[in-house]
């Protein structure tokens, strides 16, 4: 059932119009007065108003522009005699969704307001959508508070609304196009495409055509005129992932493209302006691939404008405790469960394992855990061999980064203490949230931080 707000100076329209809302299964609020209906606007909040374009003093275009401060912003249908198509239609470009003439068809009202309703619907699924994906993708959610970390924040934080091209780099697993993504969705181009490849998972003819796209019978199989992705990036970002493995001759058309800011499609004579902010990954150093000649000296210098490095996950233990925390919540939500708890000896041990497989392998270890785990708490042996075999490992061969020679009951209460500030710190300083998220008593957090 949707709110729908009928107004017209004459009230046996009004009344008709009401009557056949009604009979939809909706709920109408009926006006002869445009000043009237605009001091409803804010209690009513309707999805549609259907208003006629002439009334006395106060008149459609005024319930038109007062409909644009409602947010939602309902879908506004005007109705006008024949005299006066031309001004129904200069409505329709100050915002409203459609017009009907005097005298219409029940029908045609009728489906006009399907259609306006069911555009309501679309547009709050899009706006839904995009909240999401910039939730999604919020600086916050890069988790992690190392000094190393927060570099990387700060850093971020600065060049996301810029246009300048930007190369991440980081082993596998790092996160790379998650701060690719934040780079995007906290720019001026986020209401634009975000458009991402692996330059890895294709071969080099066919990553040209991907990238710039092609004309037809350009090469066999090419049937149509194909667009490519820089093309359905346009005014968006193109995230280009593990450019490391992009062959040579590509490499020189893609230097091109940044210098000339314009692509031309495989068996065309013709370029076309582009208007993209390129983001680059890479998994390996590009200065060694470099001086092998795999990779270009002068490309690098146009991708690394502003390089981004993101620390792999051995140089930053300290943050495997609130990663766990944030990928037992994740699976929680994922499963609609509660979150499962975790033991301190399991955090511990998560935190002496060098994790070569970085954030991604410790965010399956710990959904693993999460499966296997007994009452809804994740111990050691729910852990993964590689993860306790490394705890059961002499101390001499654990990670030098780790305090070596402490005694394990006081590096696990340290850890503890840690795990608790940071907690803390997710929860803007409220203790009390704190201790809720983590099951505890006030009491006994309090009686662990003093450790």
């Amino acid at each position: 059932m949707a709110r729908i707000l009928i107004i017209d100076d004459e009230p046996a329209m009004v009344d008709v119009i009401s009557t056949l809302c009604r009979e939809l299964g909706h709920q109408a609020f009926p006006f002869n007065s445009a000043a009237r209906a605009i001091e409803a606007l804010p209690g009513t909040m309707p999805q549609v108003i259907i208003a006629d374009i002439k009334m006395e003093s106060v008149g459609g275009f005024d319930v038109l522009r007062a409909s644009r401060d409602l947010t939602p912003t309902p879908a506004v249908i005007m109705v006008t005699g024949y005299a006066s198509v031309e001004t129904a239609v200069e409505a329709m470009k100050l915002g409203a969704y459609d017009y009907v003439t005097k005298p219409f068809k029940i029908d045609d009202l009728q489906m006009t307001i399907q259609r306006a309703l069911d555009f309501q619907c679309a547009v709050r699924e899009n706006d839904y959508l995009k909240k999401e994906l910039k939730d999604r993708y919020k600086f916050e959610n890069i988790i992690g508070t190392s000094s190393k970390m927060q570099e990387v924040y700060n850093l971020i934080a600065k060049v996301a609304d810029t246009d300048s091209t930007i190369l991440i780099q980081g082993e596998s697993g790092t996160g790379k196009e998650l701060v690719a993504r934040a780079l995007h969705f906290n720019s001026r181009r986020q209401h634009h495409p975000f458009v991402a490849i692996n330059c890895s998972a294709l071969p080099e003819n066919l990553l040209e055509s991907e990238l710039f796209g092609h004309k037809k019978g350009a090469f066999t199989g090419a049937v149509l005129d194909k667009m490519g992705l820089f093309e359905e990036a346009h005014h968006g970002t193109i995230f280009l992932d593990e450019i490391n493995s992009m062959a040579q001759t590509l490499q020189t058309k893609l230097l091109r493209v940044l210098q000339e800011r314009q692509i031309r499609r495989v068996g065309d004579t013709k370029t076309i302006p582009i208007n993209v902010r390129v983001l680059a990954a890479s998994n390996e150093s590009l200065h060694e691939k470099i001086h092998t000649g795999g990779f270009r000296e002068d490309l690098y210098y146009r991708l690394a404008v502003i390089p981004i490095e993101i620390p792999p996950l051995r140089e930053r233990l300290e943050d495997i405790p609130l990663l766990a925390h944030h990928f037992i919540q994740k699976v929680a939500v994922q499963n609609g469960t509660a979150p499962v708890r975790i033991e301190p000896d399991a955090l511990a041990g998560l935190a002496l394992y060098p994790w070569p497989g970085n954030v991604r392998e410790l965010e399956n270890a710990v959904e693993r855990a999460c499966a296997l785990c007994e009452e809804s708490l994740i111990r050691t042996n729910d852990l993964p061999a590689l993860v306790t075999n490394r705890m059961a490992q002499p101390a001499a061969e654990t990670p030098g980064k780790l305090p070596i020679g402490q005694p394990l009951e006081l590096f696990i209460k340290d850890l503890e203490r840690r795990f608790i500030e940071e907690t803390i710190r997710f929860n803007d300083g409220s203790r009390e949230r704190a201790a809720k998220m983590l099951e505890i008593s006030m009491a006994t957090l309090y009686r662990k931080l003093a450790t």
